[in-house]
């Protein structure tokens, strides 16, 4: 069964930056395309990154510009690496299979206010 631990959230100003980890346990790794998710308080669950087995990613229009995603094959781990943080991008994030998903981790919280 394949586990995903984040880390790495906390409270931040606007403006700020923040570096999100996550650790994936079991499964293989190497094969599966990634993505970084986070839910806001009372909306749903939306996908904010992708990065495929090649290193392909993909942002969403709201993040674009501002989050990087990238992975460590060799460590199982993913990174988002999140620049001029906004109030609207308070949530919690998880990450997971692109397509699936796997059962959810406990996520990390990220909250942006002054």
């Amino acid at each position: 069964q394949v586990q995903f631990v984040e880390s790495g959230g906390g409270l931040v100003q606007p403006g700020g930056s923040l570096r999100l980890s996550c650790s994936v346990v079991g499964g293989t790794f190497s094969e599966y395309a990634m993505g970084w998710y986070r839910q806001a308080p009372g909306k749903e669950r939306e996908l904010v990154a992708q990065i495929s087995r090649t290193h392909t990613t993909k942002y969403a229009e709201s993040v674009k510009g501002r989050f990087r995603i990238s992975r460590e094959n060799a460590k199982t781990t993913l990174t988002l690496q999140m620049n001029s943080l906004k109030p609207e991008d308070t949530a919690v994030y998880y990450c997971n299979v692109r397509w699936g998903p796997m059962p959810w981790g406990q996520g990390t919280q990220v909250t942006v206010s002054s």
